[in-house]
Order: C-alpha cells, then sequence, then structure tokens
C-alpha cells in the first residue's frame, strides 16, 4: 500500500514539475517577447554608444556619426524614437546595457569568448582589421608587404596598436622602428593627420577609422593589413531575443537600402575637402559674384563684407550649387536645422542672396550668445569658430581654457588649443566639456584660413569698392 501511494506521490510531482517547468518556460519567454514590445509601447529605444568621429558626435548642433545615423534607421523601423546615450568605453557600454541603461548596444563590439555568456551579438557587423596608415603619391610608392616595414618608424599609441606592432615586429625576427607615442594630448587621429602632413611616415589604425580619415586626406594609402580580422557587432543583453532577431532582421533589409548606401557615403568615401580658386578679378577688385550680397548683408551685422567674403570662399568655393557631406547646403553652408530657424524659406537654399541674409541672422545670433567675450574684435574668432563647429563645442573650450590655465576669452594660442583637444578622451569627458567629443582641427584651420585669407582681400581688395 506504501508502495503505490510513493508512486502515485512521484507521478503527482512528476506532472506538477512539468507544469511549473512549462509555466516558467512560458514566462520566461514572454519577458523574452516583452523587451521588444516594451520599446514599441514607451515609443522610445535607448541606444547607447560612445563618442567618436565613425560613432556619434555633435556636429553644427546637430547629432551626426555613422553608428548614430545607423541607430536612427534602426529606430524607424520600429517605429519609435531614437534616445542616445553615451558611455566612457567599451566595459562601460557593457557593464550599462546589463544595469538595463539602455536597451542595445550600437558600437562595434569585439565579438569574443569573454562576453559571449553576458551578450546577444546581432543587427549591424563589420569585420576589422588593423592597417597601416601612410602617404601615397606620384613621388612615394606605398609599402604593399609587412616584411617592408623593416627598418622603417611607425609611430603608434600605447595599448592594441602598440601590441599587434610589437608581435608583427617579433614574427619578422625584429627591425621595425616602433615609437610609443605616450603624449596623452596626442590621440590615433592626430598621429593619422601628421601622416598626411609629412611630420611622421606611418602610424597604425583599425580600418574603418582610417578610410574615414582617407575623405579628409586623399594623400593617404590604407590598404596594407597588419592583423588577423576581428568581428565586431551590436549587442543586447542574453534575455534580449524578439529585440535581437528584429535588429537581425533590420540589419538583412537595411544593408542594401538608399539610407544605409547614404550614411556609408557621407563618412567613409565622399571627400571633406574644398579646393579654391583665386579672386574672381583683381583688375575689376572684385570677389566674387556676390560682392554686393555680402556689402549689403556685412552692414547689418557691422562686419567688414571681405570677412564675410572669406567666409563664403572658405565654406563653398562661392558655389550655390554645393551640399556638404554633413548636409549643410548654399553659399553659406547653413545645416537644414538652421537655415529653418533663421527663415531661410524651403527650396531657397541654393538661392545666393537668402543663404547669405540667413547666415548674417545666424552670424548674429551667435554674437549676442558669445558676450561673454568681451572685446568685439576677438569675438570674430569665437563667432567664426561656432559657424563651423557649433555653439556648443565653443562653449566647451571657453570652459576648458579657463579651468586649465588659459584665457578663455582669447582665441589664438589659448581657447583655440582645446578645440584640437576636444578629439581627446581626457578632454572631451571632462566635467566642464558638455558637448563630447569632436574633431577639432577642421575648425582650427578654418578661423585661420579665413582670418588669412581676409587679410589678402583687405590688401587688394578696396573696402568702399562699389
Amino acid at each position: 500500500m506504501r508502495s503505490q501511494h510513493a508512486i502515485i506521490f512521484i507521478i503527482i510531482t512528476t506532472v506538477l514539475s512539468a507544469v511549473f517547468s512549462c509555466s516558467s518556460s512560458n514566462e520566461h519567454n514572454a519577458e523574452e517577447s516583452n523587451e521588444l514590445e516594451q520599446i514599441k509601447d514607451s515609443g522610445s529605444i535607448t541606444v547607447l554608444t560612445l563618442y567618436g568621429s565613425t560613432s556619434y558626435f555633435i556636429y553644427r548642433g546637430q547629432d551626426m556619426g555613422f553608428q548614430y545615423e545607423l541607430s536612427e534607421q534602426f529606430a524607424k523601423s520600429l517605429g519609435v524614437k531614437l534616445h542616445v546615450k553615451v558611455a566612457k568605453n567599451i566595459p562601460d557600454l557593457i557593464h550599462k546595457l546589463l544595469n538595463k541603461e539602455g536597451d542595445i548596444i550600437a558600437y562595434y563590439v569585439p565579438i569574443t569568448k569573454e562576453w559571449k555568456d553576458s551578450l546577444l551579438y546581432c543587427g549591424d557587423d563589420i569585420i576589422t582589421h588593423q592597417v597601416i596608415v601612410q602617404r601615397s603619391s606620384s613621388t612615394i610608392r606605398p609599402l604593399r608587404d609587412v616584411t617592408e616595414l623593416i627598418g622603417k618608424d611607425v609611430y603608434v599609441k600605447p595599448g592594441k596598436y602598440y601590441n599587434r606592432l610589437v608581435n608583427l615586429n617579433n614574427e619578422l625576427g625584429g627591425g621595425i622602428h616602433i615609437h610609443k607615442v605616450i603624449n596623452d594630448s596626442v590621440t590615433t587621429e592626430d598621429l593619422i593627420t601628421q601622416v598626411a602632413e609629412g611630420i611622421i611616415p606611418f602610424t597604425v589604425a583599425d580600418n574603418d577609422l582610417a578610410q574615414l580619415n582617407t575623405t579628409y586626406y586623399p594623400n593617404l594609402n590604407v590598404k596594407l593589413s597588419i592583423s588577423f580580422d576581428q568581428r565586431a557587432s551590436w549587442a543586447v543583453r542574453q534575455d534580449c531575443k524578439k529585440l535581437a532577431e528584429a535588429a537581425d532582421k533590420w540589419h538583412r533589409e537595411n544593408m542594401t537600402s538608399p539610407e544605409y548606401t547614404a550614411s556609408n557615403k557621407r563618412y567613409f568615401e565622399i571627400s571633406k575637402t574644398i579646393t579654391h580658386p583665386s579672386i574672381l578679378s583683381l583688375r575689376e577688385k572684385k570677389i566674387s559674384h556676390y560682392d554686393d550680397l555680402f556689402k549689403k548683408y556685412a552692414k547689418e551685422i557691422d562686419w567688414d563684407w571681405r570677412l564675410l567674403a572669406s567666409l563664403a570662399y572658405t565654406e563653398s568655393n562661392f558655389d550655390t550649387t554645393v551640399v556638404s557631406w554633413a548636409g549643410a547646403r548654399g553659399l553659406m553652408q547653413l545645416m537644414p536645422r538652421t537655415a529653418y530657424a533663421m527663415g531661410l524659406p524651403k527650396g531657397m537654399e541654393h538661392n545666393p542672396e537668402e543663404s547669405i541674409k540667413a547666415a548674417a541672422k545666424y552670424i548674429e545670433s551667435v554674437n549676442r550668445s558669445l558676450r561673454i567675450i568681451p572685446d568685439k574684435k576677438e569675438r570674430i574668432y569665437f563667432i567664426l569658430a561656432a559657424y563651423n563647429a557649433g555653439l556648443g563645442h565653443i562653449y566647451d573650450v571657453i570652459a576648458l581654457a579657463n579651468k586649465y590655465g588659459k584665457n578663455g576669452s582669447l582665441w589664438y594660442n589659448n581657447a583655440e588649443d582645446y578645440i584640437l583637444l576636444k578629439s581627446n578622451e581626457e578632454y572631451y569627458t571632462d566635467s566642464v566639456c558638455k558637448n563630447g567629443y569632436f574633431r577639432g582641427v577642421e575648425t582650427y584651420n578654418f578661423v585661420r584660413d579665413i582670418m588669412e585669407r581676409y587679410g589678402i582681400y583687405k590688401n587688394k581688395i578696396p573696402e568702399t569698392n562699389k
């Protein structure tokens, strides 16, 4: 009798265990499904990423970056708004994701055994490798094989690039002259710039970062690989399978979309350099076909019209039809949001007078915002910098200059030093810096180029020329 009772008890226990197990499994599956549904119900998705020239940054007051644009496209596919949260580094990205501070990592996280237990890789992915960044021209033959690095000077930052170069040197039996650049204010992108300018002969970078920099410096060659391929991808938490499936589906469909193609071209293909012609006519004392318009609207902002002309020259090469890699349009290269805010009629972005009129309004607006710079002449440098970079980054460099012992009310050799340092993590993560990463070398050169050209115009073109 006891034996029968025991058998019945075992059967009941087994059935109940199966029921509870099934119920638990259903609850777990419901939890998996709910992650995606909760995002859709909330109407927004929080994306975690890092600042950087290939990921996310603010340019002229607008959010930009390749990963940012892909995130927008993914959010659109879900029918929700995008919210961006920036982490300090990859470990911090993963910590924030696992801590449920974000829904998905939109950054290329290396696919490693270390993180496979806690992450579910999904969405956009790439295969990366490290490359030699070198100059190439009609008189300079680029290296085509790693053995040619023997006897060459290669400058790299400490970390993975240095470690790979040391290993490669050992594999080759030595001979590469490796220079470890320990100056914290110098970034990998700074070293790439130095290669382009002929200051150093070689450096090392990931292929996507190197490829982006060829759009700024067409004399670079980045074809020589020195490492094995490394897979990297977006990621979600392990229990977010439905979200991962949605990201994978979007990625498959998005890879051939016009939006993805446009984003890829914007950051990795379209040249970001402009070639400039000379003054239109020295004999007729004309800078451009638009001199009368520059004179008309320069009066409204109390500027020398030749300075306004120099700004236009640097921005558009006096080409009213041009559209920049970032989407700025027309003679004065206003970003769409800025143009709209300044009252430039839609569809008139390429009209020279409307463009100059809106630019003058914007300059006056920035002038009012920068009254913290007491000297009016000095303030012009800051206005030009803000025109190129966006006002937020200029507030940051003023704060950084003041914090680190320079004069934030002076541009040359003071605040301008910190626009260069805004691509350095130590500075763009500083507590006084509110607008994050920025590639400042273009803004640094922008102000200097405009003022140098303005000086030439003043010497050759009369101010009162009608």
